[in-house]
């Protein structure tokens, strides 16, 4: 048991270390030696986690996935009161967009694996599903929004998720670019938010 637990915790260091050699240097910096050295393992080990660099790439990419989904499902449940639909659904994109300082290497990371996605079809299929994920959460905000009665129920929850999902992705490139300030680009989200709130609740 003590050896399977050593051995996760060495493919999640892995990992980690992946993503900042992502964050500082890009794709390209990704190499066994400099992996192992920011690990703090040897080669070998490495090799003993991974049997090639796209599985070690696919590990990486799998945790910053559960990273990302893991935020957006955190701040809704660390809400101890009762909170409006649209407010836990501003909270939620502005997770998923990675916009604050503290996530912005992530936000390197995650653009990184998009950019690759198109040449590795693994890479693409976590993607997918993550994004699958991603939706289906942005939906069930929308629903419970047109539960309360704070959304009309015109609204078509997986349209709408579509949307505001691509918004936010977006967005973190155009923050990342120095198009738009974090600042600027909550306002955006929360201007698109505010429009959902005023559609009219019939088409007459």
């Amino acid at each position: 048991m003590p050896r399977q637990v050593d051995y996760e915790d060495r493919r999640r260091r892995i990992a980690e270390a992946v993503c900042t050699l992502i964050a500082h240097s890009g794709m390209e910096a990704v190499s066994l030696r400099d992996v192992a050295a920011q690990a703090g393992v040897s080669m070998g080990a490495v090799q003993r986690c991974f049997r090639t660099k796209e599985d070690m790439l696919l590990f990486a990419l799998e945790h910053i996935s559960r990273h990302v989904s893991e935020r957006a499902n955190r701040r809704i449940a660390a809400t101890s009161t009762p909170q409006a639909a649209s407010t836990l659904l501003s909270h939620t994109l502005a997770e998923l967009a990675l916009l604050d300082e503290a996530s912005k290497a992530q936000a390197h990371v995650w653009l990184a694996f998009v950019a690759h996605a198109p040449v590795s079809e693994k890479l693409a299929a976590v993607l997918h599903d993550t994004y699958a994920k991603l939706h289906g959460l942005i939906a069930w905000l929308i629903r419970y929004g047109q539960d309360t009665r704070e959304f009309p129920e015109i609204l078509d929850p997986d349209r709408e998720a579509h949307t505001l999902l691509a918004l936010a992705d977006g967005l973190t490139v155009h923050v990342l670019a120095g198009h738009h300030s974090p600042a600027t680009a909550l306002a955006t989200l929360q201007r698109h938010i505010d429009r959902l709130l005023e559609e009219p609740s019939d088409c007459s």
